[in-house]
């Protein structure tokens, strides 16, 4: 018998591979299906069957991909809307892979027809939920995407499933959410990265509400939605574009760069010191940890996609990009930044502050225009007295607020969303931005006696 998890580095999403007996399933896969495949292969078993928890917002569903590579067979839930393949699964529906019976629970909430599955072990016995995005670790799902007019409705909806469906399954049943700490479908997800119905009824807030009423003040809130959302939402009901193997993402040089750059995004996934120190004018700053995070915030799907990055995670990023839809990938600089610079092309840069010049220009009072781009959360009402909070996802949207004729300087946690935030003011016109390297981790770090 063979259960694994597998985890989608930048998007924090969770699908899962169950084998016994010669047959296999795998429940929420993600577009790049070569590690099911193989490790179905090592277990000598065959793939028979995809199962879905509910339609995906946040990156684009592999059931299809599976199905045209080994002819497995597709179980969807959200059956009320149209799909345009698979088969809608019912309340109560079961299956068996080997010795294991695999049955399926209507959880909505997050969904209006979300499913969870129960995966009991060979003697009988209940073991496994695969909540999807009803349940995580520390959190609920969100209820907030068919909009403010059924926000009660979902939240309701969801509070019967969780009170009412999965907690009484049991203290020790293992709960395996479609996600964990970091993604965009919960605001509060634990870094617990293996749980149970027991540990959450214990640690979760949700799951310790008094009252229908206090979980709707704590849960039924509007979230910020990331603008590819509509996009994930429309190709998961009719089905991505199957990709069969990972697609061409070839190396270029820079005149080949240079010829793509006019009707391109370029997007530069090295360090804020790296990007900071020298970065070809017009790209933005992507650390490669986060790229998922952001991509689906700022970039175009219909424009071709240019990268500066490390040579040696061309892989890393080319799948973070496939599982968001972002399939005009152009390709990358082949020798990185250096090959760019030694042939003399033009070049811009994002003067780095330390934590100790910026209190020292903060206590000499210099003009400059200090801006939050935190997420509220983040402070939790104990925002900087001296900086304008605009949340990062709002900056092209609020760009009149920022001033054009002092030092601009984003702060965050640790400068990464900063620098992005940089590389945007820029791309808009903006020729004074700063960073303040390290971020406010820094300037907590040396302690300056200035109050931000």
């Amino acid at each position: 018998m063979l259960f694994k998890r597998y985890i989608s580095e930048g998007l924090a999403h969770y699908s899962y591979l169950i084998a016994d007996q010669g047959q296999a399933a795998v429940i929420d896969p993600r577009r790049d299906i070569d590690s099911y495949l193989l490790d179905a292969k090592l277990e000598r078993a065959q793939l028979t069957s995809v199962f879905e928890t509910h339609r995906n917002e946040d990156y684009l569903i592999g059931s299809c991909e599976i199905e045209a590579a080994v002819g497995a067979g597709i179980f969807h839930a959200d059956k009320q809307w149209d799909y345009q393949y698979g088969t809608p699964v019912e309340d109560g529906q079961a299956w068996t892979i080997g010795r294991l019976k695999l049955s399926a629970i209507h959880t909505p909430g997050h969904t209006p027809g979300s499913m969870s599955y129960l995966l009991h072990d060979p003697d009988g016995n209940p073991w496994i939920l695969f909540s999807g995005d009803a349940l995580f670790s520390g959190d609920a799902g969100r209820v907030d995407l068919l909009g403010e007019d059924r926000l009660e409705e979902m939240a309701g909806l969801l509070y019967d499933t969780i009170f009412n469906k999965i907690l009484p399954l049991g203290d020790s049943i293992i709960l395996c959410p479609a996600h964990g700490a970091g993604s965009v479908c919960g605001s509060k997800i634990s870094e617990r990265t293996w749980t149970t119905i027991g540990l959450e009824k214990q640690l979760n807030p949700v799951c310790k509400a008094e009252s229908e009423q206090v979980f709707f003040d704590h849960h039924a809130k509007m979230l910020e939605r990331p603008t590819y959302f509509r996009q994930m939402e429309v190709l998961n009901l009719a089905g991505p574009p199957l990709i069969g193997n990972l697609p061409n993402f070839p190396p270029l040089t820079p005149q080949e760069f240079e010829e793509l750059r006019p009707k391109a995004q370029v997007v530069d996934t090295r360090d804020q010191v790296s990007f900071g120190g020298a970065h070809i004018p017009g790209a933005l700053s992507m650390w490669d940890h986060v790229l998922p995070g952001f991509a689906g915030w700022f970039l175009d799907y219909d424009r071709p996609i240019l990268f500066v990055c490390d040579p040696e995670k061309t892989g890393g990023i080319l799948r973070k990009m496939i599982r968001l839809g972002f399939d005009n990938l152009s390709g990358y600089l082949r020798e990185g930044m250096l090959s760019w610079v030694v042939s003399a092309r033009p070049i811009e840069k994002v003067p780095l502050v330390t934590a100790q010049e910026l209190c020292e220009s903060l206590k000499q009072g210099r003009e400059q225009f200090l801006l939050d781009i935190r997420a509220a959360d983040e402070f939790e009402g104990k925002g900087l007295r001296n900086a304008e909070h605009i949340h990062l996802p709002e900056l092209l949207h609020k760009l009149d607020r920022i001033p054009k004729d002092k030092p601009v300087i984003p702060l965050c946690r640790s400068g990464n969303r900063s620098m992005l935030a940089a590389s945007l003011l820029q791309q808009q016109g903006w020729e004074d931005v700063k960073l303040l390297t390290g971020g406010l981790a820094a300037w907590r770090a040396y302690d300056c006696d200035f109050e931000l």
